[in-house]
């Protein structure tokens, strides 16, 4: 297989046509990456097309953004709205799935598309590329009517493709809402376009009247780069505090020693590890999900190598809309040794499991 080397990215890489001329794709897969291309978005920043190592065909980051003949497969149980968004959308741009947060999607574009996106069917091709003004005025009404709304969850697309003003514009707006102290931010953006973050941007995201948190997604360790680290920490620095949250994937990062790197690199740029979601069943994923009995294991490798501040939870979305749930290992089981009543009734001992799979009772003596 043979494929061009020009690795000089300059734009933001969208056609299959553009990922063969730089060598990120061989020209004899053309025909099925535009029948891809026809139905989900493709988008490549040079930050991450750097990255990208052509040579390695089991390459992590070309997993989570180059487009791929798999996604054409769709799997029995997936589905075009896997968590549910519809379902609890009771205005444009406004998912209310849980009562004190919403989800507040104002862009439906983003600076990559990533593979395994669970929303990959609402952006893209023919699809609309942020919340009309009257659809925002009335999804900010919905918010301001509902008193019980105590954190907005900013996410989209991603809302750090807005501009610095309209950005602030936004975070304005929900800062004066009394009952709204809690804005949280979702965004690829630091690691797919560092650049993008700049003073600016990161001033934005602050108000008077609210708390922002902002969520960088992150898969491998790879992707927080030096450019990277310093717009994190540019965001850090305006008094932002940063969570993580990755998409445990088939190939990028279902190994203990990579889950380790990555979430000792969030720690050290001030990012508390957060989520590790288990991949949802978006259409054409199959290829880089695992099972939840990988995830677990996974987890349970991670007590015993990482300190408490590198522990993510690991969680699924239900499907259908029915919230995350923590899928963790148990690491508690009743025991089978009752013995007596006690004051306050019969005395019970637990199974503890450690890290290592050693199993101790609880109390150790009745």
């Amino acid at each position: 297989m043979s494929v061009k080397t020009d690795r000089s990215v300059v734009s933001t890489l969208r056609r299959p046509e553009d990922l063969i001329a730089h060598g990120l794709a061989p020209a004899s897969g053309l025909a099925d990456l535009e029948k891809v291309a026809a139905r989900y978005a493709i988008a490549i920043t040079p930050h991450v097309a750097a990255l990208i190592d052509p040579t390695d065909p089991d390459d992590p980051i070309a997993r989570q953004y180059l487009p791929s003949a798999n996604e054409l497969a769709a799997q029995p149980g997936e589905r075009a709205d896997p968590i549910g968004d519809h379902a609890h959308s009771p205005v444009d741009g406004i998912v209310h799935r849980y009562p004190d947060r919403v989800l507040l999607k104002l862009v439906h574009v983003c600076a990559v598309y990533c593979r395994f996106c669970f929303r990959r069917e609402m952006v893209g091709p023919a699809k609309e590329t942020a919340l009309s003004k009257s659809a925002t005025a009335g999804a900010l009404d919905y918010i301001r009517s509902h008193p019980a709304v105590w954190e907005v969850i900013l996410t989209g697309g991603d809302p750090l493709m807005l501009s610095p003003r309209r950005l602030a514009e936004i975070m304005g707006e929900l800062a004066a809402i009394d009952h709204v102290r809690v804005v949280r931010v979702h965004t690829r953006v630091p690691v797919a376009d560092p650049a993008r973050v700049t003073d600016e941007m990161a001033a934005a995201l602050r108000m008077d009247g609210a708390t922002t948190w902002l969520a960088l997604h992150a898969n491998h360790p790879r992707e927080l780069t030096a450019a990277a680290r310093s717009a994190c920490a540019r965001i850090v620095d305006a008094g932002i505090p940063m969570v993580s949250q990755s998409v445990l994937l088939r190939g990028v990062n279902d190994d203990a020693a990579t889950l380790e790197t990555l979430m000792r690199a969030f720690v050290e740029c001030r990012i508390k590890p957060y989520y590790l979601h288990h991949g949802d069943l978006a259409p054409g994923t199959a290829h880089l999900r695992t099972t939840l009995e990988k995830g677990q294991v996974l987890m349970r490798a991670l007590r015993g190598r990482v300190s408490g501040l590198c522990q993510p939870d690991y969680v699924l979305d239900i499907p259908g809309g029915h919230g995350k749930v923590p899928v963790g290992p148990d690491y508690l089981s009743r025991s089978d040794l009752i013995s007596g009543e006690g004051e306050h009734g019969p005395k019970l001992r637990y199974r503890i499991t450690d890290y290592c799979g050693g199993v101790h009772l609880y109390p150790p003596v009745l």
